[in-house]
């Protein structure tokens, strides 16, 4: 945590900021240790202040190391801004989660020595490259969530109703220690499967079709976040098995192309030009992966609108889908980090075409 501050700090003096006013949970957690629902972080080359109200009084002690000052007030902003100095000041805000309510207030507290500076995204891209720590918690977030799919696939898909099996999803990552899941699972058999959000239903999944399963869990603050596709049964159409082959082709190559150096875009247009030459192109509407980690979607993407470069640390998830509607649809999707020399596929589940049991 010392060393996240610190970049913080060094970041806002290149942005020409006397410091930073950290707002967003995620974000005073990521630059904090700080877990509880109420806290301010104001970070500056030489400023660490952290405010939160009586309730956190413990925790927040227990939490924060000695670096930072501490301070347990009734109303954090008012708390934050009494201590200001009175000389110029340049005061970066999260414009991307600051309310135009707290920043209209925010403003009418503060002194007019003081510039307020739209600074959103400081600690999103500094939140991109994940330290060896960060990357064990969400290592362990996938086993997690691919040992409680395995056994929930046991109990089979078939006869079940699609709300059964993501409830029963759900239940098994939590009992085997999630903190819970980092999305609602998606379970979507048949033509349901062709909405790449669906919300499972009160509908028993039926033999010889394929069912999509989009899941993933929350593990000591971090996300992990899979998708696959099974059969049902053995007489799948072979116009979805087609469909299948196609996805799974254009997911390997994607894969292989995470590495240091290319555009998210470029990423995606790997595994587009396969499903584009496959007489797919208007099924494949969504990007091919986003980040994942203190959040489940987060920096960078991987999509057409995909700028930022892939570097060692990033974690992103490689996820095709061919969606035709009313008829079928496929994803298969692995969570992936890039590495100084390649890549590390996380998800261990095979993305070969499983038939699970009946129930």
């Amino acid at each position: 945590m010392p060393e996240r501050a610190d970049r913080l700090g060094a970041v806002a003096r290149e942005e020409g900021l006397d410091a930073v006013l950290v707002t967003e949970a995620t974000n005073v957690r990521y630059v904090t240790g700080f877990t509880g629902s109420s806290g301010l972080a104001l970070v500056g080359a030489n400023l660490r202040r952290f405010v939160t109200d009586f309730r956190y009084l413990t925790q927040s002690a227990e939490q924060l190391d000695g670096e930072w000052s501490r301070e347990i007030a009734p109303d954090l902003l008012e708390q934050l801004v009494a201590r200001l100095p009175d000389t110029a000041f340049r005061l970066g805000f999260d414009d991307a989660h600051l309310s135009v309510k707290q920043h209209a207030r925010l403003a009418g507290l503060l002194p007019d020595t003081v510039e307020l500076v739209p600074a959103g995204g400081l600690v999103e891209d500094l939140r991109l490259v994940k330290d060896a720590a960060e990357l064990e918690r969400i290592r362990a977030a996938q086993r997690l969530a691919d040992a409680a799919l395995e056994d929930v696939l046991q109990r089979g898909l078939a006869g079940r109703t699609e709300q059964a099996v993501a409830l029963d999803l759900e239940m098994t990552m939590r009992r085997l220690g999630a903190q819970g899941s980092s999305f609602p699972p998606i379970v979507a058999a048949g033509g349901h499967g062709a909405l790449p959000h669906a919300e499972p239903r009160d509908v028993v999944i039926p033999e010889g079709t394929l069912c999509v399963i989009d899941w993933g869990c929350m593990l000591d603050g971090y996300a992990s976040d899979c998708t696959r596709t099974y059969a049902t049964s053995a007489d799948v159409d072979p116009r979805d098995l087609e469909v299948y082959a196609t996805v799974l082709k254009a997911q390997r190559a994607a894969v292989e192309a995470v590495r240091p150096g290319p555009l998210g875009k470029d990423v995606d247009a790997v595994a587009r030009e396969v499903i584009d030459a496959a007489g797919h192109a208007e099924h494949f509407g969504h990007g091919l992966g986003h980040g994942v980690g203190m959040e489940v979607h987060e920096g960078p993407r991987l999509s057409r609108q995909g700028e930022v470069a892939l570097a060692p640390g990033h974690v992103v998830t490689v996820e095709p889908g061919i969606y035709v509607p009313s008829q079928v649809g496929v994803r298969i999707e692995d969570l992936v980090v890039v590495t100084e020399d390649g890549h590390e596929v996380l998800t261990s589940l095979t993305k070969e075409l499983v038939t699970a049991p009946r129930a």
